[in-house]
């Protein structure tokens, strides 16, 4: 599986939240991808800038790589408490990145905004 992939899932995730529509094809990315379905946790973080714009963090592994990373994203953009909820004008020009704790250490995946600065 392709880091565009998890970070796929990260965007998507926000972009649900800010359409106000379900996008994320649950089964579909499980059967494609069965890693989705193992337990790990996760980081998102989004910047703006290159300043941070949110973050979240899973203390524990409990949930799924799958929705770790979208429970993830959407805190990061909607509830972290130091931010405002994140808006689509900044959204569309905010990096994501994303930390996967696993057991051999933590794997780091970026990527940059979707509209690229002039």
């Amino acid at each position: 599986m392709s880091q565009s992939v998890l970070l796929n899932i990260a965007r998507e995730s926000i972009q649900e939240v800010l359409q106000a529509q379900e996008s994320i094809n649950r089964n579909k990315l499980l059967e494609s991808y069965p890693l989705l379905g193992e337990i790990v946790a996760t980081q998102v973080t989004l910047y703006l800038n290159g300043k941070p714009r949110g973050t979240s963090v899973s203390t524990n592994s409990e949930h799924t790589l799958l929705e770790d990373i979208i429970l993830n994203a959407k805190r990061a953009a909607f509830q972290d408490p130091d931010f405002i909820p994140i808006s689509t004008s900044e959204y569309l020009h905010t990096a994501i990145e994303l930390i996967l704790f696993t057991a051999d250490g933590p794997i780091s995946h970026r990527d940059d905004s979707i509209l690229k600065e002039p």
